[in-house]
């Protein structure tokens, strides 16, 4: 079973509804009415917060599931969480300017790069 890898997942998907509510509360706040996707500084920053985590969630989820399913649920589930920190770091960061979204940005690319490069390795392992 991977209970931990299925409570991660949920975590993830919590995080990304999270910056979905805070586009639309940014647009209330900034009045950025829709559909304009630009128009105030604050809001396009929630924005491309919540495009980012899009944009990373088809790498992050398949890799996190192969990950559990070839060596383990716990490890990944681990690594996941990092991934999750990774973007709340990115969120806190960007949320202030753009150039603090950095460090961010990187926990999370080094977590989606650990699952992916540990699933693959241990698929190829599997084939030879």
């Amino acid at each position: 079973m991977y209970h931990f890898t299925a409570l991660i997942t949920l975590l993830a998907i919590l995080m990304y509804f999270f910056t979905c509510i805070n586009v639309a509360r940014s647009r209330g706040r900034t009045g950025v009415k829709v559909p304009a996707m630009s128009g105030h500084p604050d809001f396009e920053r929630a924005f491309r917060i919540q495009m980012n985590t899009l944009e990373w969630m088809p790498i992050f989820l398949p890799s996190l599931w192969l990950f559990a399913i070839y060596i383990s649920d716990a490890i990944a589930a681990a690594i996941g969480a990092v991934w999750i920190v990774g973007r709340i770091v990115y969120f806190v960061g960007y949320s202030k300017a753009a150039a603090k979204r950095s460090p961010g940005f990187a926990i999370q690319g080094i977590a989606s790069i650990a699952l992916w490069a540990g699933a693959l390795g241990a698929v190829v392992l599997r084939l030879v």
